[in-house]
């Protein structure tokens, strides 16, 4: 199965920190790549025991996928990005 995601990276401090928003997963590691490779095996882990367990599509449905042909495609897209300084009385 093929899914299209969102791979966020953030420092803190030493560690990375990477997140699918879609999938609500995160990881860590001590470099970005680091973090990315232990996101994307969390993943590939949650979805073998989903999919043992037989609530992978349910799962997928509940994160804003659809089923059609045979994949699963997201609902949700990112279209925006911004960085910005809010006063906070």
């Amino acid at each position: 199965m093929q899914l299209k995601i969102t791979i966020e990276t953030w420092q803190k401090g030493r560690w990375f920190i990477s997140k699918c928003p879609e999938l609500d997963f995160v990881s860590q590691g001590t470099s970005s790549e680091e973090a990315r490779r232990n996101l994307l095996e969390v993943i590939r882990i949650q979805f073998e025991e989903m999919a043992s367990l037989g609530t992978l599509e349910d799962y997928l449905l509940e994160c804003s996928y659809v089923h059609e042909k045979g994949s699963f495609t997201p609902q949700l897209e990112m279209v925006g990005f911004e960085r910005t300084a809010l006063q906070v009385v």
